[in-house]
Formats: structure tokens, sequence, C-alpha cells
């Protein structure tokens, strides 16, 4: 995300003023489009039928559209907009660690920091490859996470 903010504001078609009102430098405008991207993960959370693979399969979509603004998170991933994005992901990767073990799908010694290595693994791994490697990519990563992450229940 290296284009400068006046060519963002042309292309969304609002003047540079407004742009720089409500995000005053790349950051802070990468984490309202991460912050919007979060909402559609809780939406995952709430289903009862969801499981980590879910939320796997949604950050790699969203991973595969915000390559640069991966870069661009990672490298300011003290600045308080990106922890509290780092928050919000944690808490629903909790979430749904903790339902995937009450059923048998997680081994019980996985932790949610393993679960949050794997998502930044994952979408690091989209973010620097070509897109027909995309599908590949996702389904490599996600047969290592089943395998890694599988309980007494799991495949």
């Amino acid at each position: 995300m290296n284009a400068p903010l006046n060519s963002v504001a042309r292309r969304a078609g609002v003047g540079q003023g407004s742009l720089y009102r409500h995000f005053p430098d790349r950051v802070a405008l990468a984490v309202a489009v991460f912050d919007d991207n979060i909402g559609e993960l809780e939406l995952i959370a709430t289903r009862p039928n969801a499981h980590l693979d879910d939320l796997f399969d949604a950050i790699a979509e969203q991973a595969v559209a915000s390559t640069a603004m991966i870069d661009l998170i990672a490298s300011h991933r003290h600045d308080q907009g990106a922890e509290h994005l780092a928050t919000r992901v944690t808490g629903l990767a909790e979430i749904l660690l903790v339902r995937d073990q009450a059923a048998g799908l997680v081994a019980p010694q996985v932790e949610t920091a393993d679960v949050m290595l794997a998502v930044a693994m994952l979408a690091f791994a989209l973010a620097r490859s070509e897109p027909a490697e995309h599908a590949d990519i996702r389904a490599r990563a996600g047969a290592i996470f089943r395998a890694a992450f599988s309980g007494p229940g799991g495949a």
C-alpha cells in the first residue's frame, strides 16, 4: 500500500481533506479496512456450527484481497489500531478453538497462540504468492493445520 493518500482519495471518489480527517495515515486506513473485515469474521463465530476451518478459510480470502495492507499492518504491529485488530482476531480464535476442543476436533494441547501463528503463516504465504498458487497454498495449509491440531474426533 504505497499509493499516496491523495490517489486513494481520488480513486474512492472523496476529497483528500475528507480522507485525511478520517485516516491521518496509511496505517489508520488499513486498520479501518481490517476492522470491517474482522466484523465479517465475527459473524462466523456467531454461527453455532462454525469451526476453526471456517475462520482459516475466511482469513485466507481476506489475505488474498489485502496483501499490501497485511504488509503495512505487520510492519506497524505495535500501532494501537493494529494491536486492537490482533486482540479481536485472537478473541475469535479463542472462541472457535474452545468450541472445537469441546467437540474433540482439536487436540487439548493446542493453544490460541498456536492458532494465531497458523493464521499469520497462512496470511504471509498467500501474500507472498502468485494468484495461481493460492488454491494450492490454502489446501496445503489446511491439511497441515488439521494434522497438527487434530483431536481424537478430528480427521
